[in-house]
């Protein structure tokens, strides 16, 4: 059996590996914390007596150090995939090869976890990391890395094949606004329409799929926000980065664990916001009945919130909200929770990934109120895909004819360009 050495490409013996790991945690006490010095320098120690018994060459000595360094202080052959920039997430199916996203394509690695151990020994210590339990009781739990990386962990009995781990990555630098317009997932006049209107303190909802690039929008968003504002981030783990706002508050949700630590959920986080003196609400993504809590926020003196959750069109994800505060209110008729979501949003952005692997904003729509029980949009920006050529789409986010109703904010935030 072989272990594949994440930094050079070379494989190592396993034996080889498991026996300088298994010395080393012997030599490990147990009431006293180490310094990553003196982690290396134990490790060095036990390969060079190992290494005298097995006659180790000095490329083994040095690949072997760094592979127990890096399972027991870092995170192991997953280690060089989350310091590459390039590579999105990170994908692993038990012990079946691990798969990455890599410039919008997903491909399949040459590398696997040697076993179930190992792989639940890198679980653990992520969960250990963001202060979350997972075992048999509560195999599922969502956590983060400490550069703000979202981490999926669903362990057996509720993965049968064994333990999975998916790593959605965040850029180190967040992206700008302007960022996003070189990029041509935004246009210019899009841009500087949707600052506007954040410095208008106009409600937004962003819409759009997994790995749309929602959060990224959200953070870019954020920059439009006028100093001095207070403003109060809620998610079931963290992952805005609002690096613009001084006076920034971020509550974080729980699940239930087995320990008998009580469940935190975004209801009960977004009601203790309201007695934080919040003037903006930023609820990460809904995705149950919390939405009628980010609504009603947004309808009683909360002008300017954000929020996103999943959707396939910005009519779909009226509709999914919709359905959301039911679960939460489910006497209430559901022509007046209509009536409540288009009170409290004013524009929705929709997000979508096109086939080339790339993100895009592909419609700004404003809320118009509710006609024959159906929530009114009026799409303000469309995409506007213009041809392919090589694989790639090309296209720019377009403003149509349609003109912006609910001009009253604007005008009173002194921007005169809109009607």
């Amino acid at each position: 059996m072989e272990r594949r050495d994440s930094a050079t490409d070379r494989y190592l013996p396993e034996e080889k590996f498991n026996a300088v790991r298994e010395r080393f945690s012997e030599k490990l006490a147990q009431d006293r914390e180490y310094s990553d010095a003196e982690i290396r320098e134990l490790i060095e120690e036990t390969v060079e007596e190992y290494g005298r018994r097995t006659m180790l060459s000095i490329l083994e000595r040095r690949d072997i150090s760094r592979e127990v360094f890096n399972s027991v202080r870092r995170l192991g052959m997953l280690t060089d995939l989350l310091e590459d920039d390039s590579i999105t997430e990170i994908m692993v199916n038990g012990l079946e090869p691990v798969y990455i996203e890599q410039g919008g394509r997903i491909r399949q690695l040459n590398r696997r976890f040697g076993s179930i151990q190992e792989l639940e020994n890198i679980a653990q210590h992520i969960a250990g990391m963001a202060d979350r339990t997972v075992n048999t009781a509560s195999p599922i739990v969502d956590a983060h890395l400490e550069d703000g990386s979202r981490v999926c962990i669903v362990l057996p009995p509720a993965a049968p094949d064994g333990p999975i781990l998916t790593i959605r990555k965040f850029s180190r630098d967040t992206l700008t606004m302007r960022d996003l317009t070189a990029a041509g997932t935004i246009s210019r006049q899009a841009a500087e329409f949707l600052a506007d209107a954040v410095r208008a303190r106009y409600n937004i909802f962003i819409s759009g799929g997994t790995g749309a690039g929602k959060t990224t929008v959200l953070n870019a968003l954020s920059e439009f926000i006028p100093p001095g504002e207070r403003v109060i981030t809620i998610e079931d783990s963290l992952e805005l980065q609002l690096k613009t706002v001084k006076n920034l508050v971020r509550l974080e949700g729980r699940n239930a664990t087995s320990d008998r630590k009580s469940a935190i959920t975004i209801r009960d986080l977004i009601r203790a916001s309201l007695r934080l003196r919040p003037d903006r609400i930023i609820v990460g993504e809904v995705r149950d009945e919390a939405a009628i809590d980010m609504l009603q926020a947004m309808n009683t003196g909360h002008a300017g919130s954000l929020s996103s959750g999943h959707g396939n069109s910005p009519p779909d994800m009226m509709e999914r909200l919709a359905t959301m505060c039911l679960m939460g209110m489910e006497n209430m008729p559901m022509e007046a929770v209509r009536q409540q979501i288009a009170s409290a949003l004013e524009l929705i952005i929709h997000l979508g990934r096109l086939q080339d692997g790339s993100r895009r904003v592909l419609s700004i729509s404003e809320v118009r109120g509710v006609k024959n029980g159906v929530i009114q949009l009026g799409e303000l920006f469309c995409f506007n895909q213009t041809s392919i050529r090589g694989g790639k789409v090309y296209g720019t986010l377009v403003r149509t004819t349609e003109p912006l109703h609910q001009t009253g904010k604007m005008h009173a935030a002194g921007i005169t360009d809109y009607g």
